[in-house]
């Protein structure tokens, strides 16, 4: 059966949209905090550079290491099952956080947090493949990754406000009140899955995913270039600009809100004119194309100024960050080219790869920085080398992308 699953009707579709909405909002808080937190949780911990990058990507070993999983548990019990469960974890792991008192403790909470999030995406994009009808699939996404984007704003300035007042043990105990919000909102107001196969019938398997050859098209831009704008906007911005450009830490977490706003209109506005561009015949892999060279271009302005421009740091990382949001399109697109019954499968899959690419090049950033400098290079050749080897990786991705078969004429 290709959809046994009831379209919901227009004052369910905005409440079931602004209740995963809550919940990927905080799954975006919590990934990117670190980020603001790395001056403190350094000086703390006494962090080297590939300790702080593990850290970060440790959340996105956890995430990753779930996915495949992730996407059977979709397809068979539905995202509100699924959801409830993991972010049962996430509560606890936030606790953990909070309480955590060596480098260990707090990297084994990181990692069980991205257990409890690695629904919050995959759960409603899985749903909507299903309960919204395909014209709104763009929108959907694409405003899903603005509420995000929100809440990855807030882990900027306002956490920078908090930080004093609550300090980052309290800000976790508050992060654990949040995902039991979260938790009780799904339990409430989304709606019981169907199964689009009945029992006992033949499921699709990963492989069906792997072998298709539009997803081994966008499989290598998923892993370094979606990857790694994460990577980039969830820590080794504010490292960048603390320790490239001279800026304070509490001027980094202006420049890191900054951008995270920039993002956040961005999203919106694709929200807004993917409709409009659909309708006009132009498809997500044509304007993936088109768009996401103009990343490249912002992140090498970035590593040849250095410190030149102190003051241009945050707006070159925010127009890197901004024009890598053509990569948004991706998710929907590799949803829109599987039947619904294999969506979740594709989706996680496809997640999959691109937190894999999270963690690999946060960490990887953070050993090439160790490296650089153990080699003698100054902070800044340092970061300049690293940053150009990720570069490098960026154009290598993009040229299989372009001239690889598998076009999808969904998308």
């Amino acid at each position: 059966m290709e959809n046994s699953s009831p379209r919901l009707n227009p004052r369910q579709a905005v409440i079931v949209f602004l209740v995963f909405a809550f919940a990927y909002f905080f799954s975006s808080l919590v990934r990117a905090v670190t980020a603001t937190l790395s001056p403190v949780l350094t000086a703390e911990f006494a962090l080297s550079a590939a300790d702080l990058g593990l850290l970060a990507g440790g959340y996105f070993f956890g995430f990753a290491a779930v996915q495949l999983p992730l996407g059977r548990w979709l397809d068979r019990l539905g995202p509100k099952k699924v959801m409830l469960g993991l972010l049962a974890v996430a509560t606890l792991s936030c606790l953990a956080f909070s309480w955590a008192s060596t480098f260990y403790g707090l990297l084994a909470a990181r990692v069980l947090t991205g257990v409890g999030v690695s629904a919050c995406l995959m759960a409603p994009l899985t749903g909507y493949r299903r309960w919204y009808p395909p014209s709104l699939l763009l929108r959907a996404n694409s405003w899903m990754l603005m509420l995000g984007s929100l809440g990855v704003v807030s882990s900027t300035l306002p956490v920078q406000w908090l930080l004093p007042v609550l300090g980052w043990r309290g800000l976790f105990l508050g992060l654990a009140l949040l995902a039991a919000l979260a938790w009780l909102l799904i339990a409430w107001q989304v709606p019981d899955w169907q199964r689009s196969t009945p029992a006992g019938a033949p499921a699709g398997s990963y492989a069906e995913v792997w072998r298709h050859p539009f997803f081994r098209k966008l499989a290598p831009i998923g892993f370094v270039n979606y990857g790694g704008l994460i990577a980039v906007q969830t820590l080794w911005a504010t490292p960048w600009m603390i320790r490239v450009a001279g800026y304070t830490p509490l001027q980094a977490a202006t420049g890191l809100f900054w951008i995270n706003v920039a993002m956040l209109l961005a999203f919106w506005l694709w929200g807004g004119i993917n409709p409009v561009l659909e309708r006009r015949g132009f498809k997500a892999e044509q304007l993936l194309a088109w768009g996401l060279p103009t990343s490249f271009v912002f992140l090498a302005l970035l590593i040849v100024s250095g410190d030149a421009w102190p003051s241009m740091a945050a707006v070159l990382l925010a127009l890197y960050c901004v024009s890598s949001t053509f990569l948004s399109l991706t998710l929907p697109a590799v949803g829109m080219a599987f039947a619904p019954a294999m969506a979740g499968r594709a989706l996680s899959a496809y997640n999959l790869l691109i937190f894999v690419g999270v963690f690999v090049v946060q960490w990887g950033i953070g050993l090439a920085l160790d490296g650089f400098k153990a080699l003698g290079l100054t902070e800044l050749l340092a970061f300049q080398f690293s940053m150009g080897i990720y570069l490098l990786a960026l154009l290598l991705a993009y040229g299989w992308f372009v001239s690889a078969k598998g076009h999808n004429p969904r998308v």
